[in-house]
């Protein structure tokens, strides 16, 4: 009996060590991939609370030209109007090289107008090319370093990588909490202020929230 027992106790203290050792690999892993995306968030949580404090003062620049003969034939005015497709190849070139504003994206098209948006985080930009003249006018307005942030952070008009890093972000800040809520668990006995705190952490937002939030 006593072997017995000290057989299966002594499976209980190797499968204890088994997952605590699992636990931490993935914890530290975990908390490796997100440190400087939570550094991040952590930041622009901040800046977004008091964005219109920390925000600087929009600086927008404009420009123009006209779009050569050879390439306004290639957006003359035709029977589909009303739609949404790209600039011709070469007319997005030309607008990048002689206007500085991308000319990648789905473009509006109406029967006198190719309209662009360029929207962009801590940005905002668009062209638009008259079909007719072939007159090119553009905008492009910044927000600062602090905006651009705030964007990612939202993930405003940053693009599918970028969506695909916050989804891959999010997963390994749910492995680092959940593997750190296990190892709570498992020292807790040693730390009797583990589940007060654990409870204090859950509880506070939930006040606040239900007192001050209307």
């Amino acid at each position: 009996m006593h072997g017995t027992a000290r057989i299966h106790t002594a499976r209980k203290k190797n499968a204890k060590a088994f997952w605590l050792k699992q636990l931490h690999t993935w914890h530290w892993v975990s908390s490796a991939i997100s440190l400087i995306g939570l550094l991040l968030f952590a930041f622009t949580g901040i800046t977004l609370n008091h964005a219109a404090d920390v925000e600087g003062a929009p600086r927008t620049v404009e420009k123009s030209g006209t779009l050569p003969a050879d390439l306004l034939k290639q957006i003359a005015p035709d029977d589909a109007a009303d739609t949404k497709k790209p600039l011709p190849v070469p007319v997005a070139a030309w607008v990048e090289q002689e206007i500085g504003q991308s000319g990648a994206g789905e473009a509006e098209w109406s029967a006198d107008e190719v309209y662009l948006a360029l929207p962009r985080p801590g940005g905002d930009g668009w062209v638009a090319i008259d079909r007719i003249s072939g007159e090119v006018t553009s905008e492009s307005t910044s927000r600062g370093w602090i905006s651009y942030l705030n964007d990612l952070h939202k993930g405003r008009n940053s693009g599918a990588i970028w969506k695909w890093f916050i989804d891959i972000f999010a997963v390994a800040c749910f492995l680092f909490a959940l593997t750190g809520l296990l190892l709570l668990q498992l020292h807790a006995k040693k730390r009797p202020s583990t589940w007060p705190l654990v409870a204090a952490g859950l509880a506070i937002p939930a006040v606040l929230a239900i007192i001050f939030i209307h």
